[in-house]
């Protein structure tokens, strides 16, 4: 992929299942990343094995749904790494169940880090690319923001309120050249849905049942979200924006 040599990426979420493959992807492209997660072992466990390589990284503990700690957080990239050409916001959480008998915490809880982060992410990266004249920028929704799915009500509206923000972004970047687009995994076998499935003999039934559902016959693996996001952050796609991918196995076929 073209363009990505030299580049200064944040990765939210990145020490996790599908973000430290990304950071891995990213840095295999010659790409300086910024990994930003809660978990300061491992954001710093992963930017040593990066830098192992020979490729700029840096770990960043970062509460994604504080506004203030965000914007210094960036700030501090910019210092470290460089001005911010790419954005992945792909930190995630969820709590499975119906929707009647959830708990307002909960949801407030999963708005903070599933949109409430994302947003202040884009304000404060954004305003860096639009005064430079560049950037891209990858949010990493759901497919459950685009066809819904059962136990996942609020998840789901976040993941779609991400969609259509993203598009509104696109347009309000455009003439500044900066492409915002979206990557919709479907169910992928990663912490998070480990932890929605729960364990014991419904978790089997319900991986069971993913499993038969999707064309390709398997849950998707962090992996195979990692050549549409790198590919949406590259120079292959300068003219791709407002678009959303689902990876999913051919589960989801979403016009």
């Amino acid at each position: 992929m073209q363009g990505l040599s030299g580049k200064v990426v944040i990765v939210t979420g990145g020490a996790g299942g599908i973000g430290s493959a990304v950071c891995r992807g990213f840095a295999a492209l010659g790409a300086r990343v910024a990994v930003f997660d809660l978990n300061a072992t491992a954001a710093e466990k992963l930017a040593q094995e990066i830098s192992a390589t020979g490729v700029m990284a840096r770990g960043y503990v970062v509460d994604i749904a504080s506004a203030d700690r965000v914007e210094t957080a960036v700030s501090e990239v910019e210092a470290d790494l460089g001005p911010v050409d790419v954005l992945v916001n792909n930190a995630g959480w969820d709590h499975g169940g119906r929707f009647i008998d959830s708990d307002p915490a909960i949801w407030e809880k999963i708005i903070a880090i599933n949109l409430v982060g994302p947003l202040n992410l884009h304000r404060s990266v954004l305003k860096r690319m639009h005064s430079r004249g560049h950037g891209r920028v990858v949010n990493v929704a759901s497919d459950a923001g685009r066809v819904g799915s059962s136990g996942e009500a609020v998840y789901s509206a976040c993941k779609g309120g991400i969609i259509s923000f993203s598009k509104t972004m696109a347009r309000e970047m455009a003439r500044k050249q900066i492409n915002v687009n979206v990557v919709c995994p479907g169910p992928t076998d990663t912490a998070l849905f480990r932890d929605f499935a729960g364990e014991g003999e419904s978790a089997e039934k319900l991986k069971g049942a993913l499993t038969k559902a999707i064309p390709f016959g398997r849950l998707g693996q962090p992996g195979d979200l990692v050549g549409a996001i790198c590919f949406l952050a590259s120079d292959d796609a300068a003219f791709i924006t407002g678009q959303v991918i689902s990876v999913s196995g051919g589960l989801t076929m979403a016009g």
